[in-house]
């Protein structure tokens, strides 16, 4: 019987799923120990420039730079809500804006390392109305569909500014009106909010599950993203978290409205230190493997400036000797960086929840972290780097 019974238990303990919950405790406990960090020991230079950029460039929010897997520098800078006076926590939720994208184009990659999407497949092979043939997901993925955008094509068409858009009701309007195109599906790289809007829409037809669900269970829980998820006001009558985004100046918080629904392009909200672990589980082939992701950082624009790029849903920056992989952010209120130095290892993730100039000053935390410089002169006038 004892040895019946040590049987039965060496076989639970080999089972699939007890592998499972041993891989992912492992994963937990591992995750839960490059979080830690001692303020005591954090970098003072970086600490002083910070200090400087939040008072006199008005910089509010969260950053956290890690070097090689290990945090050394994280804090936080001011008001999470300005009326209230709530002060922001370092596991505050961000609208990540357009820092979205990157985490929308890992969902689609999922997809297509299981086989269940094509880059070559069209929009038309799973919305067959849809007004605008020839659009690939390679289109989609690097801006370049040529489509219409729908943030600003719905100010007009939009019936009830009061109740927020879903992704299928932009889908919709794009259906029924079909406003003229940028360009040609294929054609010059234009950023565009729409294709990703249209790439979350796919991934809900391909999988029957909300885009939330669905981002969930396949990125974010194996990330060890915890405090991340996607919220839409379409959803929530009000989204719900305690960061409010303020336009340049206190006391003017913005509201959010009914471009608040649709998501894919934005409408991910997330911590410093889940974005830290994303970089983390995408160095451990957590989420999909490498060749896919290298395959995502090959810039697909056709810019004049090689060094500044567009993959599948990341910018790109390679400088002599070097590849770095980033996004910007600019939501209502909220601007983001997220950059990953792939080169020399290091992740700097600035959340803001006050739209200013502040994070157009970081010439001198570049050289403070000696990696290449993203220059000021590289940033046009919506503070995205230029991709001509």
């Amino acid at each position: 019987m004892t040895i019946i019974v040590l049987f039965l238990t060496v076989l639970g303990c080999s089972s699939p799923e007890a592998k499972q919950k041993r891989i992912e405790k492992d994963r937990a406990e591992k995750d839960s120990v490059s979080l830690v960090y001692d303020s005591t020991k954090a970098n003072k230079e970086i600490d002083a420039f910070m200090q400087k950029l939040h008072k006199k460039s008005a910089f509010n929010g969260n950053v956290l730079i890690a070097k090689k897997g290990k945090i050394i520098y994280q804090n936080t800078f001011g008001w999470a809500d300005y009326l209230h006076k709530d002060s922001l926590k370092i596991t505050s939720k961000f609208e990540l804006a357009s820092v979205s994208k990157p985490l929308t184009s890992l969902g689609v990659l999922k997809l297509i390392e299981d086989g269940k999407l094509q880059y070559t497949q069209t929009v038309n092979d799973f919305f067959p109305d849809f007004p605008y043939p020839g659009v690939t997901i390679d289109m989609l993925l690097s801006h370049r569909s040529g489509l219409p955008n729908y943030v600003y094509f719905s100010e007009d068409k939009w019936p009830d500014r009061s109740k927020a858009m879903s992704n299928m009701d932009a889908m919709n309007l794009l259906i029924e009106f079909k406003p003229a195109r940028y360009g040609s599906p294929g054609g010059r790289y234009h950023y565009n909010n729409s294709n990703f809007m249209v790439l979350a829409s796919i991934i809900e037809k391909i999988t029957g599950s909300d885009f939330g669900v669905y981002m969930k269970e396949t990125i974010f829980d194996p990330a060890g993203m915890k405090n991340t998820a996607v919220l839409s006001k379409a959803v929530y009558e009000t989204i719900p978290t305690d960061v409010v985004g303020h336009d340049k100046v206190w006391r003017r918080s913005v509201v959010q409205n009914y471009l608040d629904g649709p998501v894919g392009d934005k409408g991910i909200y997330s911590t410093v230190q889940d974005l830290f672990l994303l970089d983390a589980a995408l160095k451990d082939e957590r989420i999909v493997k490498k060749s896919t992701l290298d395959s995502a950082y090959v810039p697909r624009t056709d810019s004049k400036n090689s060094t500044f790029g567009y993959g599948y849903g990341w910018r790109t920056f390679s400088p002599k000797d070097a590849q770095v992989v980033y996004h910007t952010g600019w939501w209502h209120g909220f601007r983001n960086l997220y950059v990953r130095d792939l080169t020399h290892d290091v992740t700097i993730v600035l959340l803001s929840n006050m739209a200013n100039g502040s994070l157009l000053r970081l010439d001198e935390l570049y050289e403070i972290l000696e990696i290449p410089v993203l220059r000021k002169s590289a940033y046009n006038a919506n503070g995205d780097f230029v991709v001509n």
